[in-house]
């Protein structure tokens, strides 16, 4: 055990040695008999699940399974190592931190099977799952973002003063994204109880480490983190749970992250199918030397704490343990698809009741005094919501929209966060998990790209994988207008209209932004809440004080008609209006959208059925816009209403452009009032 800031002991080893020379010296002494034996039995139960999956997968009654064989000690070690209450974070091969949690094995196999009893309804494979009741939080397929969940469940704690730590495991080649450095980098500068376990066994897949990353240990990149850090022998079961338990004591006492790397072997490939061929055969041998459950067992042996009759009637336990468990699983038949039931949980349950306004409207209110008096509002209703973002805090953010609020509600609910939208996006889930609300401000719309996957596939997936709501609102500034080029002023709410899960909100009125982020923020799901930067100091209206909602997924009429209707959002409303308000266009009605998803299918069709014609506005580019689906829908459901083709405008599909000149010749704004009278006369 080698350590760099810690009290810990250390082992005879030197780093410079192969670690797979390294000796395996178990030290008792801080363990009594009876707690060496429940360890025992604990650190052979996955090995003997694997050994009957590996029988089923030859039998083909399992269809794939990811060993981790040879690594038992360390999810075995680092659980029974933190307390039962708190959370850990493992990835698919960690089967060990399941069991000493003491899931029950018939459930986890009707996960792995795809069956409806599992955790995920058959929604999500192996360990991609997480539950409360065994503080168990499982990994997405992208590896590095779950580090930054666990940034999250760590800040939950350390705000509640709850005195506890997270603990969250990555591997050797996960650690090359940029997810891992973002969460080590937000927790070393916020001081979030975390222990970061890196479990190295040489390869990502079938890529040596030496085609990964060039420093000798993981370990070495701590300082540059200002984080201690602590490399262990993964395959020796009690320096990991000493190490564990050790560390995770002075964390709870003051918080702060640490690397802890496990160095290790898996004695079998990436998954099954995917065989060993790429491993010389001389590194099986000499790390099958070190297995971590026949050097225990050896050593408990000479030891005298257990004897070879308690060994095999201990396997045989479990073994018919296993049987059973299995056998009982594999009787349980096939689901039976609910497509309602699919579409429903797509979505955490919310029943809204609208707040109406009490107090007295208040004329001449800017659409940024509006979003700034909602986030006020909203901060005084729940006092379990974190405000992040980049200069949100002293400096109110670059809109000042949260200026003065370090004053009003203090750093720790209002928090600057390093350039690091991924890791705060999944800081937001993680403080979500733990019951808490946040919402995230991206700087600009358009820097959300660096925070897409934990939008796509961890908060908007993560209901109906497991039934874990997403409390998250992220407020989006948004859209052109403004001369700031094409990394400043796109509209990309497109990109997320395709992804079940969120809702998407664009407000266009000072009144409305008010009270739909405060539904927003009531609401358990993922909100995307797009602000137009254009709109913040330009428009202004009647807007009441106090707290009162706006239904999330509701339209609005800003004017009837009857000879026409354009359908909008956004910037696109007060485009409209101003087109309308020509005497020859006085019978074209303007509907709202304010909710992009999920969209009002009622107003729009009811305009179908009113005005017979319909032009679709917005901002976004017309290939693939939003626009598009409006149009099919309308297609599809209302066709025989139609007494004209449904037409669209949109900006031209190019990046958005600087110059002034050509940002407004790129907006469909000037192309407005021509396609509208195209529409009439067709």
């Amino acid at each position: 055990m080698k350590t760099q800031g810690l009290s810990l002991p250390n082992s005879e080893k030197e780093r410079r040695e192969d670690p797979a020379d390294w000796p395996v010296v178990f030290d008792r002494s801080p363990f009594t008999d009876e707690e060496l034996r429940h360890i025992y039995r604990q650190l052979i139960l996955p090995r003997l699940i694997e050994e009957k999956m590996l029988i089923l997968l030859r039998q083909g009654r399992i269809s794939k399974w990811f060993s981790g064989i040879g690594q038992e000690a360390i999810s075995v070690g680092c659980a029974l190592g933190m307390e039962d209450d708190e959370y850990l974070l493992p990835m698919h091969r960690n089967l060990g931190m399941f069991t000493a949690r003491g899931i029950p094995l018939k459930k986890l196999f009707l996960q792995f099977q795809g069956r409806r009893e599992g955790f995920t309804k058959g929604r999500d494979r192996s360990f991609h799952f997480g539950t409360h009741e065994y503080r168990i939080v499982g990994m997405i397929s992208h590896l590095g973002p779950q580090m930054a969940v666990a940034d999250g469940i760590a800040l939950a704690s350390k705000l509640r003063g709850e005195g506890k730590a997270t603990l969250v495991i990555t591997g050797d080649g996960a650690t090359s994204e940029g997810d891992v450095h973002e969460a080590f980098n937000v927790a070393s500068v916020w001081d979030l109880p975390v222990l970061f376990v890196i479990e190295n066994n040489g390869y990502g897949l079938s890529t040596p480490n030496r085609e990964q990353f060039r420093c000798e240990f993981l370990t070495d990149r701590a300082p540059g983190y200002a984080m201690e850090s602590v490399i262990l022998d993964g395959n020796n079961i009690l320096e990991v749970i000493h190490a564990i338990r050790t560390i995770a004591r002075s964390v709870r006492k003051r918080p702060r992250p640490v690397m802890i790397e496990c160095i290790t072997f898996r004695m079998r490939g990436h998954e099954e199918a995917s065989g060993t061929k790429y491993v010389p055969q001389e590194l099986f041998e000499r790390w099958e030397k070190k297995d971590p459950i026949r050097t225990y067992e050896n050593f408990l042996l000479n030891a005298g704490i257990i004897t070879s009759d308690f060994a095999e009637a201990t396997k045989k336990e479990l073994k018919d343990y296993i049987n059973r468990e299995i056998e009982e699983g594999l009787q349980v038949p096939p689901l039976t698809p609910d497509t309602e039931e699919e579409l429903r949980d797509v979505y955490a349950p919310f029943i809204f009741k609208e707040t109406p306004p009490k107090g007295l409207s208040r004329t001449g209110i800017r659409f940024l005094d509006a979003i700034r008096e909602g986030l006020d509002e909203a901060m005084q209703r729940h006092s379990n919501l974190i405000l992040m973002g980049q200069d949100i805090a002293e400096y109110g953010g670059v809109f000042k929209v949260t200026e003065g609020f370090v004053e009003k509600y203090g750093k720790e609910r209002v928090r600057n966060t390093p350039l690091c939208e991924s890791a705060i996006l999944g800081c937001a889930l993680g403080l979500s998990i733990k019951g808490m609300k946040a919402m995230v401000e991206m700087q600009f719309a358009d820097f959300v790209t660096c925070g897409f996957n934990q939008i796509v596939n961890n908060l908007a997936k993560i209901h109906y994988r497991w039934g874990q709501n997403a409390d998250v609102v992220i407020r989006m500034p948004t859209g052109a207008g403004v001369n700031a080029g094409p990394f400043h002023s796109q509209s990309n709410e497109a990109w997320f209209f395709h992804v079940p899960g969120l809702k998407i909100v664009y407000p266009a009125f000072p009144d409305d932004a008010k009270g739909l982020l405060l539904a927003a923020f009531e609401d358990p799901n993922p909100v995307m809440f797009f602000e137009h930067k254009a709109l913040y100091r330009s428009i202004t209206g009647s807007v009441p004080a106090g707290y009162y909602t706006v239904p999330i997924g509701q339209a609005k009429w800003v004017r009837r008609g009857s000879q026409a209707t354009i359908i909008t959002y956004g910037a696109g409303v007060h485009w409209a209006l101003e087109i309308v308000e020509k005497n020859e266009f006085r019978r074209v009605g303007i509907l709202d959208l304010r909710t992009l998803l999920p969209f009002d299918k009622e107003a729009i069709l009811k305009a179908v059925r009113q005005t017979n014609r319909i032009l679709i506005l917005h901002e976004d580019t017309l290939i693939g816009g939003i626009g598009a689906e409006l149009a099919a829908f309308i297609q599809e459901e209302a066709f025989s209403y139609l007494d004209a083709p449904i037409m669209r405008c949109a900006a031209l599909d190019t990046p958005v452009p600087f110059a002034h000149e050509l940002e407004w010749n790129f907006l469909p704004k000037n192309r407005l009032e021509e396609r509208l009278r195209e529409l009439l006369s067709f």
